[in-house]
Formats: C-alpha cells, structure tokens, sequence
C-alpha cells in the first residue's frame, strides 16, 4: 500500500469522482483508476464502488485509517526537514483565539529585534487543527488552550513526535448575565449547572461534550451555537441571556453585563501550552525560549 494510491483513494472517496479526483491531483483519470486499481490488488478487495462512485465496506475501515497514516508520513518528512534545513527567515505561529495575548505579542517583538527581516504571519486556529499543522510544518510552533487538572497537560492529538510545554494558567469562571440569579455567588460547581443553558462555541469554550466528560455528569445541552472566535461576539451573547460559556478569567473581566463566577469544582484551570517540533536556530526557537523562559 504506497502513500500516493491512499491520497489518490481518498480523494477520490472525498470528491465520488474518478475524474474530479484526477483533477484536482493533477493526474490523468487513467492514472487515478490504475492507482485504486493496485491498492486494490495489494489489500484483496475493492474499496470503492464505481456506479455511483463511493467506498465499499472495507473502503470506509481503509477510510478510518487513512487520515493517521497520511497524517503521519507528511509529520514525518516536516520533522526531517526542519533538523536537516537552514534557519529560516519565515516564522509562522498558530494559536487558539484564546492564546492570542500581550504576552505573545512582546515576545515576537523580541524576535522581530532579533531578526529585522523574519516574514512573520499569525494564524488564528481552532485547537483540535493546530497539533496536525504543526507537525506537518504548516506553522513552525503553536499555541493551544483549555481546560485542564492543575498542573495536567492539555488532552492534545498524538500526531507526531512533538513536545508540550507550559506557558501559563489561570483560573477559569462561568461567564453568565450580571443579573442572573447565580451571579452574586462566590464559586460554582460545574455539576449543578448540568441543566442550565450553555453556549456552544468550539473555537472559544468548552462545549457541551467536553463539559460532561471533564465533571462526569451528562445533560448539559446548547441553548445556541457559536462558530466565530471573537470572544467579544460570544460574551455578547451571554450578556443577553442566551446562555453561560466557560473561559479564563481574563475573558469577560471588565465586559459590561456580564459576570464571572470562579469554578469551585472540578478542580480546574485554563491551561495555555506551546506546541512543537524540532527546532533549528532561528525565530522559531527564539520565539519558543522566550514564551517558555527557557
């Protein structure tokens, strides 16, 4: 099984086109079907049906295990590249919206001092990408946020051979209307807030999910969802009473009707890791030492 007829079968299971395939790989159609052809031959069995084009039974299993693999080949040659290449002049960061700080900020002004001429971009990202793009060399170094035991790593994807390290923590709050009955409490239990109506925003807060796996209660449910990554758009929304988000302290401080109660239980903290791979003098490790005092 070659790593170009799984990229070939999967974009051709993506797209239910033989053609279509071999246009977007730039391949002839002859090509694509002589590649599903061989991977066929090389497992025993069909993973595609041709009318209507789509995966066989087995195809959907290959399917399942297709994404890792590839994941992992195209992680393994960035890994290689990066120990074996010059110092580059481009520096790319990824971070979670959360992540996205004052601290990062002077940092990559410390690198900027350093190397006047580095072509730096910022990509804002949600956080079950950004492990991937690491690892595939899509930005050098990342930083990601959630939720977390004190002291615990955050529960990132295996995608590679790449290291975690600690920036910061900060407590975390229920973020709520000023006047909700809640709101003059001291602390909250996120267990007895199993029934209350929650926001669902995967690119800023915990969703209802993660919620119910982090306390070990089930029902929490979203009263709407948000898809944007502007905390002041979500905190928005919570100040109109369209339901309570989770987020670190420093999220809602100072935003007009809307109140912040500590997590008394579980124990928690919002937990902000630098992710990486290998890396070669240059911006990217400068960036990396000074985010982590190293």
């Amino acid at each position: 099984m070659e790593p170009q007829q799984l990229r070939t079968f999967v974009t051709v299971a993506r797209l239910g086109s033989f053609s279509e395939a071999a246009r977007e790989l730039g391949y002839t159609q002859s090509a694509v079907s002589q590649q599903i052809a061989a991977l066929e031959a090389d497992l025993g069995t069909a993973v595609l049906h041709r009318r209507p084009v789509g995966p066989t039974g087995a195809g959907e299993r290959l399917l399942e295990h297709a994404g890792a693999l590839l994941l992992r080949i195209d992680a393994a040659r960035a890994d290689i590249a990066r120990l074996a290449g010059a110092p580059s002049a481009r520096l790319t960061v990824g971070a979670t919206p959360l992540a996205v700080g004052a601290e990062l900020g002077r940092a990559l002004a410390e690198v900027r001092r350093a190397y006047p001429v580095v072509d730096l971009t910022v990509r804002v990202v949600a956080q079950d990408v950004l492990p991937a793009e690491v690892a595939t060399g899509a930005v050098d170094l990342a930083l990601v946020d959630g939720p977390a035991a004190p002291s615990d790593p955050l529960p990132l994807p295996d995608v590679g051979p790449l290291a975690t390290v600690a920036v910061a923590e900060q407590p975390l709050v229920v973020a709520l209307p000023a006047g909700h009955p809640l709101a003059g409490r001291s602390g909250l239990a996120l267990a007895d807030l199993s029934a209350a109506h929650w926001l669902d925003a995967p690119g800023l807060a915990p969703t209802a999910a993660r919620l119910s796996a982090a306390t070990g209660v089930e029902g929490y449910r979203p009263a709407a969802r948000y898809l944007g990554t502007d905390v002041r758009g979500l905190l928005a929304l919570v100040a109109a009473g369209h339901g309570l988000a989770l987020l670190p302290a420093t999220a809602p401080a100072g935003v007009p009707d809307v109140a912040a109660v500590p997590v008394r239980a579980p124990r928690l903290v919002h937990r902000t890791e630098l992710v990486h791979g290998a890396l070669p003098e240059g911006p990217a490790a400068l960036l990396a030492r000074l985010l982590t005092g190293e």
